[in-house]
């Protein structure tokens, strides 16, 4: 017997085309969308259908409602997008701002590891970042990130330390892609000599390693990143619920 085809409801269909919408590129990050009485025409539905999805991709932090104004694709150039990727915050409370300290940038081929976790060939053409993150002027995270060569072949370390931005916003507005989500594994390490080095850490102790693919639409992973964390005067916070 064939299976049974799988039942969407309407607001899930709406959500489908809108996505679509946003990974075309018709309404960009920052851009205001349609009303969502123009949707429910555009799109033969009740409003309330749209709102019914509208209200679940704001969840999702793919669009933004602002009181009065309307609703706009979410970007990273947004504050609020820096601490929604980086959960890592002062043993002491509040908010820093992090200042990302590019290292180095080169060209490669990938390898195994690399091309299963960005779905590419052995041998496809990536690109490497390396830089550091420091918290009131003390490095804090050192990351190695990989990306697809196909969509970043041209980046280039002046390109990044010249940027005043958060890296993902660097990808949105020079290369047109967003991060949506993200799936992190997290385990403790020893500081190896080259890590210890950067985050003026004795060699041996304890780090917190974070690996991450971050997906754009379509959930196409576009980033693999493997990151270290000294955690002598932060932690990495996640609230759940």
């Amino acid at each position: 017997m064939s299976p049974s085809p799988t039942f969407s409801p309407l607001y899930r269909q709406i959500k489908s085309l809108l996505l679509q919408r946003l990974e075309s590129g018709e309404w960009r990050p920052g851009e205001a969308i349609p009303s969502e009485s123009e949707l429910a025409i555009r799109f033969n539905v009740s409003q309330g259908t749209v709102r019914k999805a509208i209200d679940e991709m704001a969840a999702e932090n793919l669009l933004l409602r602002r009181q009065g104004k309307g609703t706009f694709v979410a970007s990273h150039d947004d504050p609020r997008a820096f601490f929604r990727f980086l959960r890592l915050v002062p043993l002491a409370g509040g908010i820093e701002q992090a200042q990302s300290v590019p290292l180095e940038c080169w060209r490669a081929k990938a390898g195994p590891e690399v091309a299963r976790m960005l779905e590419l060939n052995i041998g496809d053409s990536i690109n490497i970042v390396r830089r550091l993150l420091k918290f009131s002027g003390k490095p804090v995270v050192v990351d190695e990130i990989y990306l697809p060569g196909s969509i970043f072949g041209t980046v280039t370390l002046d390109m990044l330390r010249d940027y005043q931005g958060s890296l993902y916003s660097f990808f949105e507005n020079q290369f047109g892609v967003r991060m949506i989500r993200a799936e992190e594994r997290l385990r403790a390490v020893p500081a190896d000599r080259s890590s210890a080095e950067l985050l003026n850490v004795p060699e041996g102790s304890p780090l917190l390693s974070v690996e991450r693919v971050s997906f754009s639409y379509a959930d196409k992973p576009v980033e693999w990143r493997r990151g270290l964390y000294a955690t002598s005067e932060h932690c990495y916070f996640n609230e759940l619920g």
